[in-house]
């Protein structure tokens, strides 16, 4: 079976399937639309990601959600009081704006409009939005550049752009390996990934300021569904197979940078790692 599906379908197809059932309830798949936004809204992800808005931007009021599939962000950031415009470009009722709108109307929600475009070609006035926030989408854009650039107009001076969860690659081999072992590859063919200089680069191209690239390890808001407690017996676990390592441990300024070196190296160990970017305009 390769590339058979439309992304819809292959949703809907691993729904049915024991051996995705994990993926399904992890990647908020499931076909009960709200459990998947209950589940969110929990998560010590979207807890992290609210930490980071409130460190830079305190005072936004609106939010554009950029590619946001079925809408748990939409809704999470809904419910948690922004006023927000959501663009999605896939109609499904399944896994796009229409699951979303299933979603406003379930939450009875008033401040959301959902919108269906490519976040390449959204037609919103320039500087308008106090965040731009978009997650496991800016790795599908068709232009990196454009993409970007498109976010950084509509975005108010002093403006947040925050992208999570993106797919990172150190070259094509990698990619391949990337692409190899994603587990809906086979199915839809729709992955995608650049490396951290093509997305750095077309931030900074954009007339935005990079404020933080989030490599995989930094933050549970890329290593989610693993738990900020699993990741730190990883790092001493990794820290402790080196030379001296439980001496290392110890020492504050020696841990920290043997963390740093250990978590570069288990990167390596994962396909298409995920990290997350914040830019002021």
């Amino acid at each position: 079976m390769t590339n058979q599906y439309t992304w819809e379908q292959t949703i809907e197809f691993i729904r049915t399937q024991p051996e995705f059932k994990e993926l399904v309830e992890l990647a908020y798949f499931e076909k009960e639309l709200p459990l998947n936004v209950e589940r969110y809204l929990k998560s010590e992800e979207f807890a992290a990601i609210k930490q980071k808005i409130k460190q830079y931007a305190p005072t936004a009021k609106s939010i554009l959600d950029i590619g946001s599939g079925n809408g748990i962000t939409s809704i999470a950031f809904a419910l948690s009081g922004y006023n927000v415009i959501t663009v999605e470009p896939d109609p499904s009722t399944t896994i796009g704006a229409g699951a979303i709108r299933i979603l406003k109307e379930y939450y009875k929600l008033t401040n959301l409009e959902v919108y269906e475009a490519f976040a390449e070609e959204i037609n919103f006035e320039t500087n308008n939005f106090d965040i731009v926030f978009a997650r496991q989408c800016m790795h599908h854009a068709y232009d990196l550049s454009k993409f970007v650039a498109e976010m950084s107009r509509v975005l108010k001076p002093n403006g947040m752009f925050f992208t999570v969860r993106d797919h990172v690659v150190f070259n094509e081999s990698d990619k391949a390996w990337f692409l190899k072992n994603h587990p809906l590859q086979k199915f839809y063919g729709g992955e995608n990934a650049f490396n951290s200089k093509e997305y750095r680069q077309a931030i900074t191209d954009a007339g935005l300021s990079l404020k933080e690239e989030i490599k995989y390890y930094d933050s549970v808001i890329n290593y989610f569904p693993q738990t900020i407690e699993e990741i730190k017996k990883l790092k001493l676990k990794a820290i402790h197979a080196t030379k001296y390592g439980r001496i290392a441990a110890l020492i504050p300024t020696i841990r920290e940078r043997r963390i740093a070196i250990a978590t570069e190296q288990l990167e390596k160990d994962i396909p298409g790692r995920m990290y997350s970017y914040i830019a002021i305009k």
